[in-house]
């Protein structure tokens, strides 16, 4: 990802030198996208970083929801300093228009930016793709617990279709002899981003409070207690995403009432050593010997039943 913030810092850097020179709004509004992209890619780093450390007495849980935390941190720069910025400087720009001088440099600025993007974009599409089922991208991200993953992928994504509105406002501004078209662009730069930011935000946010694990994984852990001698049957789960790779998983089980205590000790231990063989992400695993009564029981008082 390093990689990723030292190419957007060197595309900012031109796209402000030809913003400054062209005097194109819509460059203005990549320029700063490009910015907001290199700062977030830098926080997505440092949140990664912070993620991985060791648990301690006050986060017996570890840290790993700081990479959940700034993803949605990443999310409001995306909405605050890009998607803000750019419609303050289309509004501007329609208020107080001005031809745009030298597209040629813009063209070509574009056309490099449109090169780096979309390596990068490529990049992090393969990454991504493994997790894309049937179902799409859309429902990928939704469904995904590894937020740098899909932001850096949506973040790419947004600077080419930026790059395109860029080249389209830039071409029919002059073509047109019409600068506050220039404007509009800069405008719908500002709507893409914030369209970005809002889908970032809410698939942050829904992991930062605390999301169930992948359904799949769950289905396979109740196999497993199902499946491992000396019980009767699993009552059900309950499982809270920690980390894109730390989950934990409280589960209900009905042993067989011949059982001491010792021996449900020495089944539950060889449970979660097969759980941990499958699903190493199982960061801690409780298990609650209960009869499906009392389970039901205790799910209706916490549903209000």
């Amino acid at each position: 990802m390093w990689a990723a913030v030292i190419g957007n810092l060197l595309v900012a850097v031109t796209k402000i030198a030809a913003a400054a020179f062209s005097g194109s709004s819509g460059m203005v509004s990549e320029a700063v996208h490009s910015l907001v992209d290199t700062g977030n890619e830098a926080l997505l780093l440092y949140g990664m970083k912070r993620s991985r450390r060791r648990p301690d007495t006050e986060h017996p849980f570890g840290y790993g929801r700081e990479v959940y935390f700034w993803s949605f941190v990443v999310a409001l720069l995306l909405f605050g300093l890009g998607g803000v910025a750019s419609v303050v400087e289309g509004i501007g720009h329609l208020q107080h228009p001005h031809p745009i001088e030298h597209p040629r440099v813009i063209y070509i600025v574009l056309s490099l930016s449109f090169v780096f993007e979309g390596s990068s974009w490529l990049i992090a599409r393969r990454g991504f793709k493994p997790s894309v089922g049937d179902e799409g991208y859309l429902a990928a991200i939704r469904t995904s617990k590894d937020p740098p993953q899909f932001v850096v992928l949506l973040e790419d994504t947004a600077a080419l279709v930026g790059i395109a509105i860029v080249f389209v406002g830039t071409w029919a501004s002059i073509r047109w002899q019409e600068p506050r078209i220039d404007g509009i662009a800069s405008l719908a730069i500002g709507v893409l981003l914030g369209a970005v930011s809002v889908l970032l935000a809410r698939e942050s946010k829904a992991l930062l409070i605390g999301e169930r694990a992948d359904p799949q994984l769950q289905r396979e852990v109740f196999a497993i207690a199902k499946a491992t001698a000396g019980v009767v049957s699993p009552n059900g789960l309950v499982s809270v995403q920690l980390a894109p790779d730390q989950v934990v998983v409280a589960l209900s089980v009905q042993f067989e009432d011949r059982l001491t205590t010792t021996e449900i000790e020495h089944i539950v231990v060889d449970m979660e050593e097969k759980i941990r063989t499958v699903h190493p992400q199982v960061w801690v695993l409780y298990v609650k010997p209960q009869s499906p009564e009392a389970f039901a029981a205790a799910q209706n008082r916490i549903l209000g039943r």
